[in-house]
Order: structure tokens, then sequence, then C-alpha cells
């Protein structure tokens, strides 16, 4: 599994309410560029692969949920798969804030996949998010 890492401006963020984990829109897209946690924070900042051959940056259909003081946020696993051509190559999967009040979609975290991957026509690509994406504690 690809590692989970948040970007250090998301805690900020988080802060000054300008996500809401359960109402608003978040995605996924795939970039070939080295994300930095300290430096990074908007869309802008990390700009993704061309979308084309069956990818497109997707919605994560994102849900928040809270038990005994810790909160889970979940998204349902993406899945791409190669249509007419490959694509890629890519190493990282991001996740951002579609649909935050400011323009430039801020990041939230990436996952490391460890070294370049096109993806073949024909084959899949899954994001896996596993139970959830992150927990609040």
């Amino acid at each position: 599994m690809a590692a989970y890492v948040k970007f250090q401006q998301f805690v900020e963020d988080l802060g000054l309410k300008l996500h809401d984990l359960n109402t608003d829109q978040f995605m996924v897209y795939l970039t070939n560029n080295a994300p930095s946690v300290s430096a990074d924070a908007v869309l802008a900042d990390l700009v993704g692969i061309t979308e084309e051959n069956g990818y497109a940056a997707a919605d994560i259909l994102n849900t928040f949920s809270q038990t005994g003081g810790v909160g889970t946020f979940a998204g349902t696993d993406k899945v791409w798969t190669a249509s007419g051509g490959t694509f890629g190559p890519f190493r990282y999967a991001v996740i951002r804030n579609e649909t935050q009040i400011s323009p430039l979609k801020p990041l939230v975290a990436y996952y490391d996949y460890g070294a370049e991957i096109t993806v073949q026509d024909g084959y899949p690509f899954t994001v896996n998010f596993g139970s959830n994406v992150f927990t609040l504690t």
C-alpha cells in the first residue's frame, strides 16, 4: 500500500475552518511532481498529469463521522482503467478540496507509490483508501 502523507497547510486550514470534511467535495488526482509537505498548499502548487485515455481527477465521495472523540474521514476507492492508450507516468495520488470557497483548491494529503507508474491500455489503477483516508484524535 502507498504511504499516506498530509500537507502541513491542511492542519492550519482545518483550524481556520476552510474545510467541511462531510459536505465539501474532495477529489483525487495523479501527479508525477514530487510534493513538498511544507511548501505545497493549493492545486497550482502541484500540477497533475494530463487527463486522457480513461483518467481524469475524480470525486472520492467522502464522509466524516465521529465516535468517542475520534473523527474518521473516509473515501471511496477510485479505479481508473486506461482506454485508447496509456496514462501516466505518475508517482503520487493527491487529495484536494474541490468545493472550498477559495478558487485555489486546497491540498489535503498525498499517497506516494514509491516509483513512477504508467498504466497500460486496458489495465486498471486503483487508489485504495483502506478503511479511511485519515483519523483525527
